[in-house]
């Protein structure tokens, strides 16, 4: 894996007339302000990259207040106790995006945030302390306890909602394969924990969070 310095200077010499600040964007939020998010702003950002996944954002976006409305403005204790009647029945309004296999990931959505919140103090409380050195880990929690949440989309709601998190984009997937760190698209844990400690060494020489070096790294393949 080449050093920071030497992806900087490539990333710019690709970029000349940007600066690195620019390229780097903006860093996310700090722990304290990631723990005062409120659980039910917290299950609305997940459920909202859930119906953004395959479909266009801003469509999504300007039907976000009637998903509010049909999801109890998303408070977890309310959504976990939505009958399969309940579910089917959005499936006739007309305001919201009509996709049932999404719809009913919100109740089981709902059960987890209730579960972790119970075992955490709150979801907020467990993602503001998650150890970015260990951000896959997250991933998997996210993957294994909720629904609709594999793939990049757990990865993409934490970015959502502003937790330090690289993401696997293709052009980050490609310039970790110019660098030697993995092969082919990481799914295997062995590959993901590959790419863990590559972004954790590149962390730990620049000490810029895991989202700007994501972003260099992008920048750096063209």
């Amino acid at each position: 894996m080449k050093k920071w310095s030497d992806l900087c200077e490539q990333a710019l010499n690709f970029h000349p007339d940007s600066s690195l600040e620019d390229l780097l964007g903006m860093p996310p939020l700090s722990a304290q302000e990631l723990a005062s998010i409120p659980d039910d702003r917290i299950f609305s950002v997940m459920m909202r990259r859930i119906f953004r996944a395959g479909l266009k954002h801003s469509l999504v976006d300007s039907k976000w207040p009637a998903f509010e409305e049909a999801f109890y403005r998303f408070n977890p204790e309310a959504v976990q106790e939505m009958s399969d009647e309940m579910l089917e029945e959005l499936m006739h309004n007309e305001r919201i995006i009509r996709h049932f296999g999404k719809i009913k990931s919100a109740r089981e959505n709902a059960m987890m945030m209730v579960d972790l919140a119970q075992e955490y103090g709150s979801v907020a409380r467990m993602i503001a302390e998650w150890p970015e050195e260990d951000i896959i880990g997250l991933w998997s929690l996210l993957k294994k306890r909720g629904k609709q949440l594999g793939g990049n989309s757990g990865a993409y709601f934490l970015r959502m909602l502003g937790k330090d998190t690289f993401m696997l984009t293709d052009d980050v997937v490609v310039a970790l394969k110019a660098q030697g760190v993995i092969e082919k698209r990481p799914t295997a844990q062995r590959d993901l924990k590959l790419v863990q400690q590559a972004f954790n060494d590149l962390r730990e020489q620049s000490g810029r969070p895991l989202c700007q070096i994501s972003r260099l790294l992008a920048f750096s393949v063209g």
